[in-house]
């Protein structure tokens, strides 16, 4: 198969799921690593793809554009870990947290074993199933209902009257973007309704947003920055982003370990 053939195979996967993985590529086209990679590169150049850590994503365009959840799961991966460490420092034994959905806060549901006693809300089925697959026997796990999203979020009348009758200690909340003005934004209208729900029910809303989201804006705000109690986001967020959001918001940055094949 030539080049061209390969990187039209390669375009055309990553527009039908969002995200492709070099190793299932290498499987797929029978070709060696180091060619995948190339072909990788050479899409990146056109702007037809974003490259991350062991692949590539579809490009983010506007502020409608709201990428799957495979595609968003291989960004920033050790910026998320090192976020989801952070954020489990502030969970409590026996309280009640609330976890939006996205992949951030997936995985901070992957961080929880630690706790004991907890009580999890989510409009997350990644969520959901990740604690699930734990089998911790002294948590309950509370699942909205719902109409789901790309991003496998459960949106809707549904997720925001279970919602609205809840009272959560804290809760977790993924962004699409963070800007001046725009506050903390989603792609998605029925996530935002859902999201805002999330933020009326905290005793205390957490942020969890790497700093590749700053200055990129969806369509619709969840939040403002004031009314945020706590961010943590890593030490990629630019001086300007620090100094704008902690004028109005309490900011952790964390401290991400890259991966040997990232070094």
């Amino acid at each position: 198969m030539l080049a061209r053939q390969r990187q039209e195979v390669i375009l055309d996967e990553v527009r039908r799921t969002g995200a492709v993985q070099v190793g299932d590529l290498v499987q797929r086209l029978g070709v060696s690593d180091m060619t995948i990679r190339r072909d990788l590169d050479a899409l990146a150049r056109r702007g037809l793809v974003e490259k991350v850590y062991g692949g590539a994503t579809s490009t983010i365009g506007t502020s409608t554009d709201e990428p799957g959840f495979e595609a968003k799961s291989v960004r920033q991966l050790t910026e998320k870990e090192a976020i989801a460490a952070l954020a489990a420092e502030q969970i409590q034994p026996g309280t009640a947290i609330g976890l939006s959905a996205g992949t951030t806060t997936w995985t901070l549901a992957r961080q929880l074993d630690e706790i004991p006693d907890l009580t999890i809300v989510t409009n997350s089925v990644r969520v959901a199933d990740a604690l699930q697959q734990r089998g911790r026997v002294d948590r309950t796990v509370v699942l909205t209902g719902g109409v789901r999203t790309p991003s496998d979020a459960l949106v809707g009348p549904v997720a925001v009257q279970s919602l609205r009758s809840l009272h959560l200690d804290l809760v977790f909340l993924g962004v699409h973007g963070m800007a001046p003005r725009a506050g903390f934004t989603t792609p998605n209208l029925n996530e935002s309704e859902t999201n805002r729900a999330f933020a009326e029910a905290a005793g205390r809303l957490v942020v969890v947003a790497d700093s590749s989201k700053w200055s990129t804006v969806g369509i619709s705000t969840i939040v403002d920055f004031d009314e945020v109690d706590l961010l943590i986001s890593d030490q990629g967020l630019p001086p300007e982003a620090r100094e704008l959001l902690g004028e109005h918001v309490e900011l952790l940055l964390a401290d991400q370990q890259p991966t040997e094949e990232e070094e």
